[in-house]
């Protein structure tokens, strides 16, 4: 588990379709083979670490949700959580839900199957930085960028007709499945609105 608060902006130093070598320094710290850390959002498990690298291996499943990985491409970084880490951002599972078009002005363009997650002042994970969603119509959704979140993640790197990596609120997906339920009549959308869900 992540909380979307980038630690490092790494480099892809290489990239076969399977194995991935990430430099970067700051994240190695405290790092030990098994551990996990955020590559541009998506949970990869450390498989190898060398002076100011680190491997993983990539499934086909995370090549088949992502925007994928290329051999010289900056990428955001986090360690996973600890007990003691400050939740900063918000809970983000590291589990890619699938890709989105950077529009340009901080707006980006969603797969219609993901609209119905996506919540006006709910959380994101675009790219594993945790944003805020500050206006939404339809597919299209903008969010909330301050400069230093700016110039700290590769979020300054987008340009207009570029995909990133989305995680939408793991919130929406237990509420979505405790409504599909059939014979759940405690829940409605009443008693979400009470409790401050919708």
């Amino acid at each position: 588990m992540f909380t979307g608060i980038v630690e490092e902006i790494g480099l892809i130093k290489s990239f076969d379709g399977s194995s991935l070598k990430i430099e970067c320094s700051n994240v190695l710290e405290n790092t030990k083979i098994g551990d996990s850390i955020a590559i541009n959002g998506c949970c990869q498990t450390v498989v190898s670490i060398g002076t100011n690298y680190f491997c993983a291996n990539v499934s086909s499943e995370t090549l088949r949700v992502t925007k994928g990985f290329k051999t010289g491409e900056r990428v955001n970084l986090e360690r996973a959580l600890t007990p003691q880490t400050r939740m900063g951002g918000h809970i983000v599972q590291g589990h890619i839900d699938g890709t989105a078009e950077y529009l340009g002005n901080s707006l980006f363009k969603l797969p219609k199957e993901l609209e119905k997650y996506v919540v006006y002042k709910g959380s994101i994970s675009i790219d594993g930085v945790s944003l805020t969603v500050s206006k939404i119509d339809g597919n299209i959704f903008e969010v909330a960028i301050i400069p230093h979140t700016l110039e700290n993640t590769t979020l300054k790197d987008l340009k207009s007709g570029d995909f990133v990596n989305i995680e939408t609120d793991i919130l929406g997906r237990y509420i979505e499945k405790f409504l599909s339920i059939k014979d759940n009549t405690n829940i409605t959308e009443d008693f979400l609105k009470e409790n401050g869900f919708v």
